[in-house]
């Protein structure tokens, strides 16, 4: 099977391309990360996963354009709710570009995480997946988070430490969820 396997960082990679790649799927990355801010640390995630692809001779699509206004626009005023708008920005891209280019399949290196809504991210695949007459491949690849941990370390790939998004940063650094109700106007 072809799968178009969108990819969030080098580290979350690792397991899901080993994974795949056992099941004899025919791999090829996707790098579309709109939610990481700031420009900076996009460009490190992007740039160590490239230098891991390299390494493993992984074909990667990049996409041309950081994107993270569009991202901002999606999630303004219902940023509680703003995963399941960061996975559907991320998977309708994955599937437009799996359509047009031949793939047999989506999936994502979102499903190794803990942190993430696995249950969202299948459901929002799978019917994303079958608008454009594709599968979502899915797998809890959660699994691997230890083997992955390994391979950070081994391969001295760069760790972030939140998911990428303005709102995961805040949550990671302040201990707290993003209380946009709590806010006092001065």
């Amino acid at each position: 099977m072809k799968v178009l396997l969108h990819v969030c960082c080098a580290p979350c990679s690792t397991f899901p391309i080993r994974r795949l790649r056992e099941l004899g799927c025919d791999v090829t990355g996707l790098w579309y990360n709109p939610n990481i801010h700031p420009f900076q640390e996009h460009e490190a995630r992007r740039a160590c996963f490239r230098r891991y692809a390299e390494s493993i001779r992984l074909p990667v699509l990049w996409w041309p354009r950081y994107e993270m206004p569009a991202f901002m626009r999606r999630v303004s005023g219902h940023e509680a709710d703003r995963c399941a708008d960061c996975y559907r920005m991320r998977l309708t891209a994955a599937a437009d570009v799996a359509e047009a280019k031949g793939f047999e399949a989506i999936s994502t290196t979102l499903l190794i995480s803990p942190h993430q809504k696995h249950e969202e991210i299948r459901e929002i695949g799978t019917q994303i997946a079958a608008e454009r007459g594709l599968k979502f491949y899915y797998e809890d690849f959660r699994s691997g988070w230890a083997e992955r941990g390994r391979a950070v370390k081994e391969l001295n790939l760069y760790r972030q430490q939140y998911c990428g998004c303005l709102y995961s940063e805040y949550e990671r650094y302040c201990g707290d969820e993003l209380a946009v109700s709590q806010l006092e106007i001065i």
